[in-house]
């Protein structure tokens, strides 16, 4: 498999070995000991997510206290992310990914370390989103999730859905921009 560095530093997108035949494919999503060795720490397992969204749902952009491995097992998605850590060199840098199946989609995984916010969209589902992460829910305290906004203008993002047609939970209509939380770094 191929770990790539992305221009945000504790992103990697993840290339599968796959292999296809006349029947579907086989992917071999995470080999733990090349992922460790690349970010140079272990990944222990603590928790699996799957979250299904329906066509145009879109979520985020939030940044925990954890690191996960995202893969879109099924539909497309866009996914946002966003380097919301005040003392990370890369503060406020973006990156974007259409993950899944479909047409320019990427079967890629991606591994985001712990602060780095992600949101995405469902541009053709259901998006079965799933996602490995190294910390139990249950014991997040509420300053380890930060959400910050979708339309946030010093991130810029280009969703591939109107605003106005986006399905969004009360919590990601009404979040604050990076320069509300961190008025320091402008």
């Amino acid at each position: 498999m191929t770990i790539t560095k992305t221009k945000i530093d504790g992103l990697f997108y993840l290339e599968p070995n796959q292999f296809s035949d006349k029947r579907g494919f086989f992917a071999e999503i995470v080999h733990l000991p090349e992922l460790e060795k690349e970010i140079n720490k272990p990944f222990t397992i603590k928790q699996v997510n799957h979250a299904r969204s329906l066509t145009n749902v879109t979520r985020g952009l939030h940044a925990e206290n954890w690191n996960k491995l995202i893969r879109v097992a099924s539909g497309t998605a866009f996914c946002a992310l966003a380097d919301v850590r005040p003392g990370s060199a890369t503060f406020g840098q973006v990156e974007t990914f259409i993950l899944g199946q479909g047409e320019k989609a990427q079967a890629g995984s991606l591994f985001v370390s712990q602060g780095i916010a992600n949101g995405y969209c469902a541009i053709s589902g259901p998006v079965d989103y799933i996602y490995l992460v190294d910390k139990l829910y249950q014991n997040k305290k509420p300053e380890d999730n930060q959400a910050i906004s979708l339309f946030d203008p010093d991130l810029n993002i280009s969703w591939p859905i109107p605003k106005e047609k986006m399905l969004l939970s009360s919590r990601d209509q009404n979040c604050k921009t990076l320069r509300q939380l961190f008025p320091q770094k402008f």
